[in-house]
């Protein structure tokens, strides 16, 4: 893809998750802090947030061959790569500060990035090939644990039979499956032909034109939200607690 350009579709789907995030965490905050209950960890929700980190996972395998189909561009890889791990690492850091009992220490972001370097031996590799990987990957887990994994230290590998408990959990086996099956997507489909660029005529609709923005910023409208959300919330909580 030339610099600059964007495919309006991933932009799209991309926006749609970021969206469904802010949603499951408006309704995880109101039951964290009590308005509401009940919801929050009821198991259809939780699928709901479990689907949502596998779009993102998807995600990234389309977009990692889209962006390096021709080349590699390494400058580009590296930046995107450490500014992904930086963050991944200060939400760590903050949320072992706030919730040390369970603290993100491999979550979504920690899982893109992982799964963006383990995605580059397969850029080249036959749509076939990153099929067959991504069911070992995906299937593994499901026959192979251990409690030498039950720590922090081991359990993002994805073997572990109890992993610690974590505010966002999401570990390489399966998860990067879910990355191969979108690098399969994108070497059997063609997205740039049904795709619009973002940067030339975009969507005519004002919804489409809000999701591509929503999900041409998705990294920062999820390392934000959560502080706006609990700004207003905890506050809320505070009010509605006092009228009771």
């Amino acid at each position: 893809m030339a610099r600059g350009q964007r495919i309006v579709a991933i932009d799209i789907a991309r926006g749609l998750a970021i969206g469904g995030v802010v949603l499951f965490h408006i309704v995880w905050d109101f039951e964290f802090t009590g308005i509401i209950s009940g919801v929050a960890r009821h198991p259809l929700w939780l699928a709901f947030g479990r689907s949502l980190a596998g779009t993102f996972m998807f995600l990234v395998g389309v977009s990692l061959v889209l962006a390096h189909n021709e080349t590699i561009n390494v400058g580009a890889f590296v930046r995107r790569l450490l500014t992904i791990t930086a963050y991944a690492l200060a939400i760590s850091l903050v949320t072992w500060f706030v919730f040390p009992e369970s603290f993100i220490y491999f979550g979504i972001l920690h899982a893109i990035a992982v799964a963006t370097l383990l995605g580059v031996p397969f850029l080249r590799a036959s749509a076939a090939v990153c099929l067959s990987a991504a069911a070992f990957v995906l299937i593994l887990p499901f026959v192979m644990d251990a409690p030498a994994f039950n720590t922090r230290w081991l359990a993002w590998i994805g073997f572990a039979e109890r992993p610690p408990p974590s505010d966002d959990f999401v570990p390489i086996f399966p998860w990067v499956g879910i990355t191969l099956l979108g690098m399969v997507a994108a070497k059997l489909f063609p997205f740039r032909k049904v795709g619009i660029s973002a940067t030339t005529s975009g969507p005519r609709s004002r919804p489409a034109r809000v999701l591509v923005w929503m999900g041409s910023r998705s990294l920062p409208i999820y390392l934000l939200h959560q502080p706006i959300l609990l700004s207003v919330i905890v506050p809320l909580s505070w009010v509605l607690s006092t009228q009771r």
